[in-house]
Order: structure tokens, then sequence, then C-alpha cells
């Protein structure tokens, strides 16, 4: 076990660079398995779910070769067998297997997926997305056995815009027989980056980024290399961090448009940012405005910032407010905010911030991964020192965050309990 310890008030100042997409990346690897021959995936953030999904492609026989960054799956000594649950229950994205296995293999075997316990978070329109292809699916208590004899393209209309489920079923209909189309489709950065890998490797997908994906089946897949697009949820927390304690912090590696749902509300709030060609420098500012925020499927605000942003709301002047429409359990963070000082008050799926409110260091605990991003950020402006526990969710998504805050500024550091 970990724990975080944070000394609050020390200034932000220079540079942090922004490594690939903790949600892409999470379903690349997991594709590579597609092809015949080896997948070459550059950019890969050094986190922990890195490790655990690597230790289930070597369960399943796959050879990986990893440097820095960089990583080679060679998939030619694949044995598709049962995944067990000691692995899979690791991380959420497990479930990307379902999809890749069933579409190489047209059979899987797993147990249900770990992950942050941010609300139910069932995999019901993945399921229904694999018999809509042809596949049976059983379960076993809490396994999973989804098989077909052939998996047939055809239209698949998704009751929320998935990005899990989008990702699946495109991963499913690979290398199905027949066209399948993908309508109310998530429209996130990463799934066009997965659509760009898959096509790398001979897929045929078009449409990814809209509403309507359209993938032609095909019989195989080569050997190909792809790049993880910045991470744009390692961006948000760092470019708040700098509205919170920055003096001309810079968050470079970045696509702006990726994150302009949160500069834009930034910029209304009263924070001085600038935004470059593939950069953003932002800095504290003592006078900041309230604001309401809604969490949207993007282009919307996105629910990965919302609970990082809510430390910035404890500091504007009114009563802020936070509407959080995807997931039913993110606002676990408030009551270790409210004990370091904040005024928060949450009534079903709304959260109203009264600010702005000094924060005073205390011993929190990070309930998931967001909720610990938004406890450090608070640990950065409070008086005295913050203490997080339970910090294994926070290692899991942000890569070397204990060395790039602590680069610009920062008195951070990781210890074991």
């Amino acid at each position: 076990m970990k724990k975080i310890i944070v000394e609050g008030g020390h200034t932000l100042s220079g540079t942090i660079n922004i490594g690939g997409a903790k949600n892409s990346a999470v379903a690349l690897i997991p594709a590579a398995i597609l092809c015949s021959g080896t997948a070459t995936i550059f950019n890969v953030p050094q986190i922990s779910d890195r490790t655990s999904l690597i230790e289930i492609l070597e369960y399943l026989g796959a050879k990986v070769n990893l440097s820095e960054d960089t990583m080679t799956i060679d998939s030619t000594g694949i044995e598709n067998k049962e995944i067990p649950e000691e692995i899979s229950k690791k991380l959420r994205a497990s479930y990307y297997f379902m999809g890749a296995l069933l579409s190489k293999y047209k059979k899987v075997e797993m147990y249900f997926p770990g992950g942050c316990k941010i609300g139910e978070r069932p995999i019901n329109l993945h399921l229904k997305g694999f018999e809509r292809l042809g596949a049976k699916v059983s379960v076993d208590g809490n396994k999973y056995i989804v098989e077909a004899d052939e998996l047939k393209g055809t239209n698949i209309y998704l009751d929320i815009a998935s990005v899990g489920a989008t990702i699946n079923i495109m991963l499913a209909g690979t290398l199905a027989n027949g066209t399948t189309i993908i309508e109310n489709a998530a429209k996130e950065p990463e799934i066009v980056n997965v659509a760009t890998f898959l096509n790398t490797m001979g897929a045929k997908i078009t449409g990814a980024g809209t509403s309507e994906i359209k993938i032609e089946g095909v019989k195989k897949l080569k050997s190909s290399f792809h790049e993880v697009i910045p991470d744009r949820i390692e961006a948000g927390t760092y470019i708040i961090a700098g509205a919170l304690m920055g003096d001309k912090l810079k968050i470079n590696n970045i696509i702006p448009d990726h994150v302009e749902s949160l500069t834009s509300k930034l910029s209304e709030i009263g924070v001085p940012i600038e935004i470059g060609s593939d950069y953003v420098i932002v800095s504290k500012c003592d006078k900041l405005k309230s604001a309401n925020i809604k969490t949207l499927v993007y282009p919307g605000f996105p629910t990965d910032l919302q609970q990082p942003l809510t430390t910035l709301l404890t500091q504007c002047k009114g009563t802020s407010s936070v509407e959080e429409t995807v997931w039913e359990n993110r606002f676990m963070n408030v009551e270790y905010l409210n004990k370091m000082g904040a005024n928060i008050t949450v009534n079903d799926k709304v959260a109203l911030i009264k600010g702005p409110t000094p924060l005073i260091g205390k011993k929190v605990v990070a309930t998931d991964l967001r909720a610990g991003a938004c406890l450090i950020l608070a640990g950065l402006i409070a008086k005295g020192t913050t203490t997080i526990e339970n910090v294994e969710h926070i290692l899991r998504g942000y890569e070397k965050i204990i060395d790039k805050l602590s680069n610009v500024g920062a008195k951070i550091s990781l210890e074991e309990i």
C-alpha cells in the first residue's frame, strides 16, 4: 500500500509534458491481438493499467517487448483460454479482450472486469452488440462466455453513446462477415485513435468520430504500428493545477481541440490562459467567478474532469453547480473536500459548491482515479500537509504524476504505508 503526501502553497512553473491517453492505450493494446503478426504501439503511458494488460497478454501467450513508452506485441503464439478473475478484475478495460478475442477466435471466456467503483457500469450494451453480430452470451456466476459459429455484420443501435461499447463492437465487427453499422456511436477522440490503428492493420472502418461508424469486415489483419494520442484528461488535470497554483505553467504535447470544453469554461471563470498549437499556458487568478458545469459525452464537458474541476470551484466566488449525468457515484470526493474545508452539498446528481473557501491539509482517501486527482489538486492549495491513501487508483491512470508535479515546483511524494 502507498500514500501520497502533498505540502500545499507552492507555486507551479515550468513545463509538464503530457503522455499517451490512458483511455486510448487500454483499448489499443487488446486491439493489437487482432493482427496476424506483430503490432507496435508508441507513446504508451507508463501507468499500472498498462502492466495489468501486459499480464493478460502474456497469460494468453503473446510476446510483449516493452521499452519506455514503446510496446511491441507478437500475437502469433496466443492460446484462446479463459481469462481468470484475478487478472481481469484489475482494470475495467480488460473487457476489450472480449471484442478482440471474439472477433479473432469466435469465443471468449472471462470474468467481469474491475476498475473504479463510480457506478454500476454494466456491460449490457457490449453484450447486446455481440448478440446482434450472432454471438451467444452465457453467464456463469461472475464469468461470461461469448461464442459464435460465425459473426455477421448488422446494424446496431446503442441506447447510450458508450465509449466502451462502441470500441468493443468495432473490434468484434472488424473480422465479421459483411458490414456492421454502429448507430448512436460515441464520438470520443480515443475511438478515432483505435479505428485508425485497426485501419493501418487492414480493417475497413469509416465514420469514427461521428455518430455512425461503418465497419466492412475483412478476413485478416496484418502487422502494423501506431501512436497513442495525448491524454486529454491528464492534460486537463494539469491545466486545472495551473489555474490553482500556476505561474505561466506550460502544459505541452496536447491537442487543444480535445480540451476545448475545459479551456472555454476556465476562460469563463476568469483563469488567464494562452492556447497554442500544441500547448496551453495557464496562471493562477485570485478572483474567480462561479460557474455551472454539466457532464456530457464528447465533445461536452468530460465526466473524468468533473472531480478535478470541483477543487477549482471551491475557490470561485459565489455558488457553482456541477451536474453529473454519466456516472451515479462520482461525488465520492465531496466528503473529503468538505473535510478539508470546502462547502459542498450534493442532492442526487447535482453538487452545489459555495466559495471561495480556504482548504486545510487532512488525511483523505482516493475512492477512485479522478477523485484521487481532485484530492491532489486540493492538497496543492491547502494550508499544511495533505495525506492521500488508496492511491493505487491514481497510479492506474496518471503517468509519473509525482515526478511531473515535483519538476514544476510541487512538494509531493509517494511513500509506502
